[in-house]
This record gives structure tokens, sequence and C-alpha cells, in this order.
């Protein structure tokens, strides 16, 4: 698979996105994959898991760490996430922190970068995410404001690259600077596959994706989903497969439970379709998805809870 670069070598190694909640880490990740293997949605702390996107090149392999977005804890959920965030950063070989373009840097960036600043070893590259939503003007200004960023932190930035993953600007050339930064090595992975992460939390993340659409403001961190069995139907013939997933929604209190169901079940239809066609898209079979909503009293402060529900 190693047809070598201009150097004669073939390149591998691990590359971690972090930054603010809602910082474009996983649209970036999903835009340089070419396939979603990251959820997205407009609400921050959408992605609570470590997600690896692998990148296929003829010079090199480059796996994507997808983290959750750092932030000032409230709950123990909150911690957890944090940890994860911060152990991820020491092992891989390059951290990349993404600035969103139509955001001023602020109070959680010098937190993130001054936080990057205890991980000595690895190599860091700014990211100047999201810039079709901003005038070449402002993306300047936002430029020189991240290069300050690094001198005020004593951070020093590899590259600084702006890129649009919705618009695909600039994505294959962040590839290359990424790869050009790992070390020599064979791939770590076969040719072909895109994650490593398991199909039933793909699966449970795009049902939560589904139920985070268009709902109030509180309940995105409230909602967790947990698959509780996922097979082919076995009396199906092989031409007409039929995937049964079975999967719980959790919430936090019983009158967010109404509200996700909806009126005479309304919303959980809604987020049913939702959901089932983006797996069937994910895994090329039909499914079936049959969701249950139930109450975890307060899961998010709950070590117990957290446990069962995989965090």
């Amino acid at each position: 698979m190693s047809a070598p670069d201009g150097d004669g070598s073939f390149r591998s190694g691990f590359a971690c996105f972090v930054g603010r909640p809602n910082a474009g880490k996983s649209t970036l990740t999903n835009a340089l994959v070419g396939t979603k293997v990251a959820i997205t949605s407009s609400r921050p702390q959408t992605t609570r898991t470590v997600v690896r996107g692998i990148v296929h090149r003829p010079d090199g392999q480059l796996v994507l760490v997808d983290t959750p977005g750092l932030h000032r804890p409230r709950t123990l959920l909150g911690e957890r996430l944090n940890d994860l965030v911060l152990s991820t950063w020491s092992e891989v070989d390059v951290v990349a922190v993404c600035f969103p373009a139509d955001e001023r840097i602020g109070p959680g960036d010098r937190f993130i970068v001054n936080e990057l600043t205890k991980v000595r070893r690895t190599i860091k590259v700014a990211v100047a995410t999201k810039t079709d939503l901003v005038t070449p003007e402002r993306l300047a200004e936002h430029l020189l404001a991240i290069a300050e960023l690094g001198r005020a932190t004593d951070t020093e930035w590899a590259e600084i690259v702006p890129v649009s993953a919705t618009g695909g600007e600039q994505v294959d050339l962040l590839a290359d600077l990424l790869l050009a930064l790992l070390p020599e090595g064979p791939a770590l992975y076969p040719d072909g596959e895109l994650t490593d992460t398991p199909e039933e939390a793909i699966v449970a993340d795009l049902v939560r994706e589904a139920a985070l659409e268009g709902v109030r403001d509180e309940l995105p961190h409230s909602i967790a989903v947990v698959v509780e069995e996922m097979r082919l139907r076995p009396d199906r013939p092989e031409d007409k497969p039929l995937l049964d997933v079975h999967a719980n929604v959790f919430v936090e209190r019983e009158s967010q439970k109404g509200i996700i169901i909806g009126h005479k079940g309304s919303r959980l239809r809604e987020i049913g379709s939702a959901a089932r066609g983006q797996i069937e898209a994910m895994l090329g079979t039909p499914v079936y998805l049959d969701l249950r909503v139930k109450v975890a009293k307060d899961w998010q402060r709950d070590p117990r809870q957290l446990r069962r529900l995989g965090f």
C-alpha cells in the first residue's frame, strides 16, 4: 500500500483535534476521512467518546483522534470528559487546536492552550475552522490573534492553517501538513478501514445525534444512548438482510422523557426515522430500530450510573 512520498518514506501516526465545545472538530474529522465517523450537531458537547478516523494515503496513514470539547466541568461527567482529553494529548504525535473563525479568541481558548503547554513533547498545530463564515479581513485578524495567543502562552505552533470543513477548502492541505509531522513507520490499520470505533458505539452516537436536534437547550447534556442489542434477523434470506437494533435513550428526569417522546410519540418517531436513515447509510443494511426512553435520575453526577452508561 505504500507508494512513498518525495523523500521515499511512509509516515504513520496519531493526530488529535481539540478545542472548545462546538469548534468544528468532528466536522473536520469527517471531512478528512471522507465519511461520517464522528457525530456533529449545532449543540456544544456532542462528542463524548474518543473516535478514531483513519485517512489512507499512498505516502502515509493519518489516524485522527476526535475528543470531547475541553471545558470547565460542572458535573462528574464533565470531569471525566476533561480527563479523557488530557490523557489523549500525551499519547498522540500531533495536537491540532481548533479556533472557530466566527468567534473571537476568548478565555476558553486560553484555558485550553495553557493546559496544552503541560504536554511538552507533542507537536502543536493551530487550525482556524469555519473560515467560510467570515470575510477575508476577519480571517486575517483571527490568524493574527492565534499567533499572538501562541506567543502569550509560550506555545510554538508548527503550523497555523485556515480551513473550511463544510466547504472542503484547504482540507487536503491540512492532511498534507499533519502527515508531514508524523514519524516514519508502517501502516497501523488495514487498507480500507475508516474507524476502529465499535459499530454499536457509532449507532448509539447516531441515535443521540438525532435526539439532540431541535430539543430544548438544557437537554443535550442529559441524553445518553445505550445499544442493548444489535443483530441480523435470523429468518431473513441473505439477499434481503434486516438488522435489528434495540436501544435505550436515557434522560435524567421524567419531564425530559416527555420532551423526547413528544405528543403521542411524534418526536420519538422523528428521532427514530432520522437515526435509522443514518445507520442504514453507514452500515449499508436495512435497519429495524426500536427505541425506548428511560429515566436514569441525575446520571451525570452519579458514579454508578455513569459506569452503567459507559463513562
